[in-house]
């Protein structure tokens, strides 16, 4: 969610209000990923990261944070949103990893859109912390290595029990993943737009879903083999 210090900075504003104005786009995407029937939404927060950024920013940040699962919450229970945050809570305040353990349990039995929230997230932090828990139960004998594979794998990440991530979206003009969800976003569609995150509106929500939508998704197969058709080519080797 890319370019909030600059959508404030155009008018004149101090970035903090570029982020009070993302949250609405945030708050309309989650309505509109619902009223879809998307399965699961994951927003970038804030990543490990972003905690180089100045003091004051990355405080006002953490405000927010609390201010939002205030006010947001019971909204999203109501509409039977699930919540969940994933990053290391280790970093954060101890008042907020309570309020963010409090949503989560408030919203744990809700059947409809899988909201995740990476806060003090980073993709490779993700693996890495998959790695050391495969490799601590290797160590205590519960798990054998040969039992490691690609789905034992993934049931270890952030984002464990969720459906394959089918599209990135990232607004603000930059073409790179930046450290985000970097084992599910492999088979992704990747949609780039310069448009600003608070200027996010359902028509550019529509022509991300459009773009999605003109895809092909083959998954190392053929067109032909999508369709049904038979391939155009069979290629045969043996020996003389």
């Amino acid at each position: 969610m890319d370019g909030n210090g600059r959508w404030a900075a155009a008018r004149g504003l101090p970035r903090p209000a570029g982020h009070k104005e993302g949250l609405t786009s945030a708050r309309l995407i989650v309505q509109e990923c619902s009223r879809r029937g998307v399965l699961a939404l994951t927003l970038f927060a804030f990543s490990s990261e972003n905690w180089q950024r100045p003091p004051e920013e990355v405080s006002g940040l953490m405000s927010l944070f609390l201010e939002a699962l205030e006010r947001e919450v019971p909204e999203l229970h109501a509409n039977r949103v699930r919540i969940r945050f994933i990053g290391d809570r280790t970093a954060l305040a101890v008042r907020l990893q309570a309020r963010i353990a409090a949503a989560e349990a408030h919203t744990a039995g809700n059947g409809g859109l899988q909201l995740q929230i990476a806060v003090s997230y980073g993709g490779r932090w993700d693996i890495v912390q998959a790695a050391q828990s495969l490799a601590r139960q290797c160590s205590s004998g519960s798990l054998r290595v040969e039992d490691i594979d690609e789905a034992r794998f993934g049931q270890t990440l952030a984002l464990a029990g969720i459906p394959e991530t089918d599209l990135l979206i990232r607004t603000g003009g930059e073409r790179r993943l930046s450290n985000f969800l970097l084992w599910n976003l492999a088979y992704a569609e990747l949609y780039f737009t310069d448009c600003l995150w608070p200027d996010f509106d359902l028509t550019q929500v529509e022509a991300a879903f459009e773009y999605f939508a003109s895809r092909e998704r083959r998954f190392g197969r053929t067109s032909a083999q999508l369709s049904g058709a038979p391939d155009a080519v069979a290629l045969k080797v043996g020996r003389s």
